[in-house]
């Protein structure tokens, strides 16, 4: 990355653990796709529910040439979201999902449809 990693805490405090965390995920991301350029992690804990714990949000800002990939995980029904650690993980399965489909644009990997059966065959 050209920016150091950049982890923001938002309604809860600062974690060493939870930075590691997201680290790790991180340098597993730039192993997919070494383009990345920055990485802004944001994990906020929203007020307590009276129903349901605490659940984590998390959204992950990434720079790539031509385009910043943005992927949030809202707090939700997801009751797994209530591990922060789950809730980063997700968040970065995700990222990581978006950069794959990126990349493939990147080398014109893009799928293509069948021709309905009527259309002429491209040249």
């Amino acid at each position: 990355m050209q920016t150091p990693l950049q982890v923001i805490f938002h309604d809860l405090e600062r974690s060493e653990a939870i930075e590691q965390a997201v680290e790790r995920h991180a340098v597993d991301l730039e192993r997919h796709f070494d383009r990345i350029t920055s990485c802004r992690v944001v994990v906020e804990a929203p007020h307590r529910s009276q129903h349901k714990g605490r659940v984590y949000a998390v959204r992950i800002e990434l720079g790539v040439p031509r385009k910043d990939i943005v992927v949030t995980r809202e707090p939700g029904r997801d009751e797994k979201h209530e591990d922060v650690y789950v809730a980063i993980g997700d968040a970065f399965k995700a990222a990581k999902r978006q950069l794959r489909d990126y990349a493939q644009k990147l080398r014109g990997d893009v799928k293509r449809h069948a021709s309905p059966p009527d259309a002429p065959p491209e040249p």
